[in-house]
């Protein structure tokens, strides 16, 4: 209990300095609920806001932050619920992830973050070729790339040479989403993973393929229900359909969501391929994450 007292008083107290310390905030309520309701007949226009946050729970949605924007997010992960009383149902352990990700150009955005578990380093770059917008000439959809990379620092099997070409991962996604109303977003991800060297697990192959299937319903002007679901078309033995069910609440320059997952790893190969917990067996994670936005880009005048 004492290793999980410290880790929440760093996590409140991250929160609260960056509460304090940084006055120019995004505030996302500028951006929320304004799919455009303009004629059909005029210019097409944008439809924003699709999901609250370049993240539903594991998986990126096809947002994208705005140019000089930094997202300072923290993923956290506790242990099973199945794992009784003596560990809290898990509250005693937990998995975490630091990340930064920044805009640095229209509908371009890149990130690096760190994960407790496995001790993994990952990087993302992210790009929106099509934008959803009203009107005739309008696209009915918003599309966006995404490639990732990780890398496996801890200590592998001893028994086998491991090169840092083994350590290494590679995720390609295509985003391809809907916003159907004001309340109901929906999105399809076809997924690609490439493992240079399979360690630990059996079965499946170097080439992995997934399909992701994502939506949101807003209840609040300020909350949502999301639901991730990601089946894999070819996997390792021993694996399991990562799925989570979660709450968005939105806060203005925050993102607070919370939710259950069978799922540990929180980059792209490891909570796709490498989950080996079942919902039917109670191996359910709480976890929440934390989107902090920040304008570090020159001021406007």
């Amino acid at each position: 209990m004492m290793i999980f007292s410290k880790r929440l008083l760093l996590i409140l107290c991250l929160y609260l300095s960056g509460v304090s310390l940084f006055a120019q905030q995004v505030d996302l309520f500028k951006m929320q609920d304004s799919t455009n309701t303009a004629d059909t007949k005029t210019a097409p226009e944008k439809v924003i806001n699709t999901f609250y946050s370049t993240r539903l729970v594991n998986s990126h949605t096809v947002e994208i932050l705005g140019k000089g924007s930094m997202d300072f997010r923290i993923n956290h992960r506790f242990s099973p619920l199945n794992t009784g009383f003596y560990n809290m149902f898990g509250l005693d352990a937990a998995s975490m992830r630091l990340g930064f990700d920044f805009g640095i150009a229209k509908d371009l955005m890149v990130g690096i973050g760190r994960t407790t578990f496995n001790k993994e380093y990952d990087g993302f770059i992210k790009y929106r070729i099509m934008h959803q917008s009203t009107g005739t000439t309008g696209a009915p959809l918003s599309i966006t790339l995404l490639g990732s990379m990780a890398y496996k620092n801890i200590d592998m099997d001893p028994t086998l040479k491991v090169t840092g070409s083994d350590r290494t991962y590679f995720t390609g996604q295509v985003l391809i989403a809907r916003k159907l109303n004001e309340n109901t977003s929906v999105q399809l991800s076809p997924t690609y993973t490439h493992y240079n060297r399979i360690i630990g697990f059996t079965g499946g192959s170097t080439d992995l393929f997934a399909l992701g299937f994502l939506a949101r319903q807003k209840v609040s002007k300020r909350m949502s229900i999301n639901v991730e679901y990601f089946y894999q078309a070819t996997r390792f033995n021993g694996t399991y359909d990562p799925l989570s069910v979660g709450v968005d609440i939105n806060t203005g320059g925050h993102v607070f969501q919370l939710h259950f997952t069978n799922s540990t790893g929180m980059n792209e190969h490891s909570f796709l391929h490498e989950t080996t917990g079942s919902w039917g067996n109670g191996d359910v994670r709480w976890g929440f994450n934390i989107s902090r936005i920040f304008n570090i880009g020159p001021k406007k005048h």
